[in-house]
């Protein structure tokens, strides 16, 4: 089929079929449609989105352009998690070995940071010697013997996905519910889980900034995995201000470490409770989330999880010396401290501006080719609702590239707001999500 024909029907609100669809998918795969052509068909479907059908075609599609895994032979319900990306989401590295600790195996094929977020990968492969790149007899033989694994796409794993991935990254194409949704579920699908929570954000610092937006992703997400035989489950959580106090790589591998250790960092292990407790449930391991909640609560407070977080890194290559000692880990060449100018109540700490000033210092990409610094990042000394006084220190920043400090010390003391009374807090987890609708969340 001729790709312009298509691209041009889809910018014209049309509906393509599974044919066209694959036609188009399985040619770019292929290097018979350059990436023009593909750039050009996300902009389409941007704009004009896809329906459900529409989009149930290309989850299959992508699935199936690479190997699917069958994890049969592996005792137990699998049970991943998904979050749609957010600044400062560090979830997976606690959660996985968390919920592996408890007794539910966790297949997790993760991805990359996109525009302003964080990526999964890039945080393990701050680790030195961490390999993501596992085959996937590898893959089944970690998550058999150790009972979580944690990889990317294998070349011949979603090879689709691999390719459209990186694309929509640099071409503002990341937001759009369709490709977010295919994304998604082709790699979970792909990966041989038998079930999957999702955490859906919403917020300035979400790819979903609107509540409503983030509620039609979930909901697409939990009709997909409905439709392809999953149970699927998922929350709407807050992204206006970053999750926990660290922005960049190393950084939030270091937080993860402590948290695993008994640090309390309140949003980020509420969410990571959560969402665990829900893995628990699916997973034959509890009852309710609350029971799963408690269940993993005690797995980081007995060290179960942080030992199931370095067998791990272990198996997977990395460096157990820097888990075990973080201060060992070389350090940035320059640290900038911010001050505040005024005092009173932290009203708002911008997502959005400190993800991307994270990425200027280095820890991000600005284009698909670009090297990240691992230990690039912000650090958080105030969140919202703390009291802040003048000269106090609101973030500290870390570089290797001193010619960007002066512009990103002006984004992220911009990004503090901060009020003379105190404001009213938002809720952390929005709600919970299920093939029968809505619910509010009143915690555990």
């Amino acid at each position: 089929m001729n790709p312009l024909e298509l691209i041009r029907k889809k910018r014209n609100r049309g509906t393509l079929s599974y044919e066209e669809l694959n036609s188009l998918i399985t040619g770019y795969v292929d290097g018979r449609i350059p990436d023009y052509q593909m750039a050009a068909f996300l902009m389409a479907v941007y704009f004009q989105k896809m329906d459900f059908e529409e989009t149930a075609h290309l989850v299959d599609i992508m699935v199936h352009s690479g190997k699917v895994i069958d994890l049969s032979l592996i005792p137990g319900i699998k049970v991943d998690k998904h979050s749609t990306g957010g600044v400062g989401d560090k979830v997976s590295l606690i959660l996985a070995p968390m919920v592996a600790a408890c007794g539910v195996p966790v297949p997790m094929i993760s991805g990359r940071g996109l525009g302003h977020t964080g990526g999964t990968l890039d945080k393990l492969e701050s680790i030195p010697g961490f390999r993501t790149n596992l085959s996937i007899e590898e893959y089944k033989s970690v998550l058999r013997d150790v009972g979580v694994v944690m990889i990317g796409q294998t070349d011949d794993l979603v090879p689709a996905d691999k390719k459209m991935y990186a694309l929509r990254d640099v071409t503002a194409t990341v937001e759009c519910i369709p490709l977010i949704a295919g994304s998604i579920m082709s790699k979970k699908l792909a990966e041989g889980m038998d079930a999957l929570v999702l955490d859906v954000k919403t917020g300035r610092g979400a790819f979903m900034h609107s509540e409503a937006d983030a509620i039609e992703l979930a909901k697409t997400l939990i009709a997909l995995g409905e439709r392809f035989g999953k149970k699927t489950i998922g929350f709407i959580t807050d992204m206006n201000q970053p999750l926990g106090c660290t922005v960049g790589n190393w950084l939030e591998v270091v937080e993860c470490i402590e948290c695993m250790q008994g640090k309390d960092v309140p949003d980020l292990m509420e969410v990571t409770y959560v969402l665990g407790g829900a893995m628990l449930m699916l997973g034959g391991k509890a009852k309710t989330i609350d029971e799963g909640t408690n269940r993993c609560r005690e797995a980081v407070h007995n060290g179960k999880a942080l030992q199931k977080f370095k067998e791990m890194v272990k198996r997977q290559g990395g460096q157990l010396s820097y888990i075990e000692k973080p201060a060992s880990y070389p350090q940035s060449k320059h640290c900038v401290e911010i001050t505040s100018t005024s005092s009173g109540d932290i009203d708002n700490i911008d997502a959005l501006e400190i993800g991307f000033a994270s990425a200027l210092l280095g820890a991000g990409r600005m284009k698909v080719n670009d090297a990240i610094d691992p230990k690039a990042g912000i650090l958080l000394k105030k969140k919202v609702g703390d009291t802040v006084q003048i000269g106090e220190t609101l973030a500290v920043l870390y570089s290797d590239n001193e010619n960007v400090l002066n512009n990103v010390k002006h984004r992220v003391a911009m990004a503090f707001s901060i009020a003379t009374e105190p404001s009213a807090e938002s809720p952390l987890i929005h709600a919970i999500i299920d093939e029968l609708g809505i619910h509010p969340w009143h915690g555990t």
